[in-house]
Order: structure tokens, then sequence, then C-alpha cells
């Protein structure tokens, strides 16, 4: 019999096993001294990475933190006024909304290289697409809150008029509606991807962004000297989620999840999350309001690096992607052996 045919055979055979439900217990056919590569928990997809790493630099993280806190800043001026609150209070959010809209922009544009580069963004709209969205809501989101900012500062200098009474509310409604997205598209953004540590989190993503922009918009006002008890309330509560956010990581054992325990990334998002969970609820709750709010915003700040650098080990973890480590550890465990694929299967 040649060596074809003995191939052949032990083809039929494996097929045949496979077939009647038993076990195949060899891993197929594969000559020996063959170069052919396998995929393992250790090697990974052929010994390289399966995703391409994050390229975003600075200007990306530091974008996600002007951007949530403008935009709970605008959620908090529209409450003042509907409230008829503190007049300085809504004044100072206003400007918040403003600045870092007009902030966010030139973040993201820095990043991208070209002006051009963010326009074409712009081209189309696609609601099924969270980065078209936070786009088309950055734009609506800086527009508005810079018309809500100088329609009010045109009142305060110049007295009321109908036309810019008007303009003014529209803004400030449409700031406020965008200022919302703003708070947390960002963790929809990154959670909709292959990157299995942004991916496995994509539902908390938001809750925590939301409430890490919310705790920086309160720490700032809270630091520009307004010291509104509504304020308190709303840093306590931020806290509050920041805490539980950080315990449900710490309690996530999933191999995706080792960049936020482990390594640079690891050490980055626990210091923001203890910064803005357990230290600013502590410092509140002991009435240190000012140190509670620097705390708040550092934390806020790290988590956003944190994030990003923990995307960048996770997508060159070559192993997890694949879930590899999973079928290693069923291979290991005593009981019947699983069927094994032949060694071309990645």
């Amino acid at each position: 019999m040649t060596t074809a045919a003995r191939r052949e055979q032990r083809l039929d055979e494996i097929r045949a096993r496979a077939q009647s439900g038993l076990t195949a217990e060899t891993a197929g056919v594969r000559p020996p001294g063959a170069p052919f590569p396998r995929a393992d928990a250790e090697s990974g997809y052929y010994g390289m990475p399966l995703l391409k790493r994050p390229v975003w630099t600075w200007e990306v993280p530091a974008y996600f933190f002007v951007g949530g806190a403008a935009g709970a800043g605008a959620v908090v001026a529209a409450a003042a006024d509907l409230a008829g609150g503190d007049p300085r209070l809504a004044h100072d959010a206003r400007w918040l909304a403003a600045v870092g809209g007009a902030a966010a922009p030139a973040l993201l544009i820095s990043d991208l290289g070209r002006p051009e580069r963010f326009l074409n963004m712009l081209r189309i709209f696609k609601p099924q697409s969270p980065m078209s969205v936070g786009a088309w809501t950055l734009v609506a989101f800086s527009t508005s809150s810079a018309a809500h900012a100088f329609a009010s500062l045109a009142e305060e200098r110049f007295g009321h008029h109908r036309p810019v009474r008007v303009l003014r509310d529209a803004a400030g409604v449409l700031a406020a509606a965008t200022g919302t997205v703003m708070s947390s598209y960002t963790g929809v953004l990154i959670g909709a991807t292959a990157i299995p540590v942004w991916n496995r989190n994509v539902r908390v993503l938001p809750v925590h962004f939301t409430a890490s922009g919310l705790a920086s918009a309160v720490a700032i006002l809270e630091l520009l000297g307004h010291r509104q008890r509504s304020l308190h309330w709303l840093g306590l509560s931020a806290a509050a989620v920041e805490t539980a956010v950080g315990v449900y990581h710490e309690s996530d054992r999933r191999p995706a999840t080792r960049p936020l325990r482990h390594g640079t990334s690891g050490g980055v998002v626990r210091t923001g999350g203890l910064l803005a969970g357990p230290v600013a609820l502590g410092l509140r709750l002991l009435g240190r309001r000012s140190e509670a709010a620097i705390a708040a915003l550092a934390g806020s700040l790290l988590t956003r690096f944190g994030w990003i650098a923990a995307g960048r080990a996770s997508a060159e973890d070559a192993a997890t992607p694949l879930q590899l480590e999973a079928a290693a550890e069923i291979a290991a465990a005593p009981g019947p052996s699983p069927p094994q694929a032949s060694s071309g299967a990645a």
C-alpha cells in the first residue's frame, strides 16, 4: 500500500469514528516534521496577535475625559435653569459645556492628524455605527453648547430680547440632550469592538463613563466655588456608582479582563477607580468636598487612559480572542476527551 493510500485509509477511519459518536484520539493527518504551525493557548494564532492594537494617541483618552465632563456640565446647566437655582451655577455650567465642547473636537482632530478626516466622518450618518453617531453628536453638542453660552451672555449684557431667549432655550435643550450622549457614547464606542477587554464590558462601560463624566463636571464646579447641596448629592451618587463598578471589575475573573487587574494598564485602571470611587466617596461622607473633587478629577482622567492602555494590552494577547485558554482548560479537565480538530483549524 502506498503512502497516499495509507493516509486516505487513516482519514476514512477518523471519519468513521466521528460518525459513530466516538472520540477521535489523534489530531488528524499531520506529516512528521511538517512546518505547519499549531494554534494553542501559548502561541495563540500562529504566534501572532489576532487583533490590531489601538493606535490612538493621548488625545483620544483626553477627548473622552473632556467630552464626558462637558456633556455632564450641559445637563447640570439645563437642570439649574429649569429648577430656578443659583444663576452663577447655571452660568458656570454652561461655560464648562461650551469650553469643553470647543476643546473636544480639537483633541479629536489632533489625533486624526488632518481636519479633513473629521469632515469625512460627516459625509454620511449611520445610526448603527457608534463612531458615526458620536461624530454627529460632537458637532451638535459643540454648536449648541456654544450657542447656549453666548446667547446667555448676550442676555446678560444687552437685556432680554425674545429672539435671543428663544435661541438660548432651544440651544440649552439640544446641548443637554446631546450632552447626555457625549457622556456615555465613548463607552459604547470602545465596547463595540473585537478587543476582548472592551467587548466583555460593553454593558458596563457606558454607565462607567457617564458616572465618571458627571463626577468630573461636579468636581470642576465645586472647585470653582459652588457648594450647592444638589452638587454634593450628584457627586456622592457618581462616586457610589464608580465604587460599584470597581467592585464588579475586581470580581470579574474572566481571562479577557486581565488587563484591568495586571500590568501597567491594571495599575492605572485600579488607581483611577480607587480615586474616583472609594476615596471620593469617603471624602464626601467626611465633608471634605474639595479633596473629593480633586480625587474624582484625577480618578476620571486616569480611568480614561487606563482603559485605552487595557485595550492595547488585550489586543496584544494572542490567545484570548480565540478563547484558547478556555479550550485548554477543558481539554486538561478529567473525564472523556473532547474530539480534536485537525492541525489546520485555527
